[in-house]
């Protein structure tokens, strides 16, 4: 993939209470291997921006295409992770990556291969034969993340994807999804609350009005190559000088 592009899209609900607008002339582009990460105020329709990429939901209105092809005639593979992991729980770790190669008909020698190599690079090849209560909140996401890799999409969407862990597992969840997400030289789009987590993690930030969202800015972040990771990144004398830019552009009090 080259370029996904979301042109005047619009999303419109339809309820017994009349029409309600969630998307309004949403445009915007993304290219290969980067990380863009999508913020705004609540219910303004962040994830419905991913369900719509996912082809889970069509657009009232408006084209997502991939290198000038309609998102149904494209090749693309995409990868959903949710805010849940959606591990279950009866599965060890083997048998839960695994999953959606077996659905798919697909659990060849040559993938099972892969997806060792992937639990091993990403230091979970010792927790194989483990049930997923057994593993800490971070990694289970990692667990999530490889689950989804097997499978090897164009593209990841993140929907929230730590905000079920404390604080001190978030940070360090975020720190080894980035990493992982950037050796297999991915490309991601995340829809999170967290400001700080979107600057730590993102080349770029999609900042939405609240409903009917609009794109009200299109954030280049750029960070000294010493602050090559999300925790040193937070560390970065510009972090405060996006953060408050975002913030302003937020005005969820608006």
């Amino acid at each position: 993939m080259n370029e996904l592009n979301m042109s005047h899209v619009y999303m419109n609900y339809h309820t017994l209470k009349g029409i309600t607008e969630a998307l309004k002339d949403i445009s915007f582009s993304v290219y290969n291997g980067e990380f863009i990460s999508i913020v705004g105020p609540s219910g303004c329709g962040k994830s419905t921006i991913l369900n719509i990429i996912a082809g889970l939901l069509a657009p009232s209105s408006g084209n997502i295409s991939i290198d000038n092809r309609s998102l149904n005639d494209s090749y693309l593979k995409i990868g959903y992770m949710f805010q849940k992991d959606q591990l279950f729980e009866w599965l060890t770790v083997w048998n839960n990556v695994l999953l959606g190669l077996r659905i798919q008909h697909k659990l060849t020698e040559e993938n099972k291969n892969k997806v060792k190599k992937l639990l091993t690079d990403y230091t979970l090849w010792d927790f194989k034969d483990h049930y997923p209560n057994q593993l800490s909140g971070g990694m289970r996401q990692r667990v999530a993340l490889i689950r989804t890799l097997a499978l090897n999409p164009s593209v990841l969407l993140l929907d929230e994807p730590f905000s079920a862990l404390d604080y001190q597992s978030r940070l360090s969840a975020s720190n080894e999804i980035y990493k992982i997400i950037k050796l297999e030289n991915k490309t991601a789009i995340m829809v999170t609350h967290d400001i700080s987590e979107a600057i730590s993690m993102s080349n770029r930030i999609l900042v939405l009005s609240k409903r009917p969202a609009i794109l009200k800015k299109d954030i280049t972040i750029k960070f000294d190559e010493k602050f090559d990771s999300p925790l040193k990144r937070r560390e970065a004398p510009k972090f405060r000088l996006y953060f408050n830019d975002i913030w302003e552009e937020l005005d969820i009090s608006e």
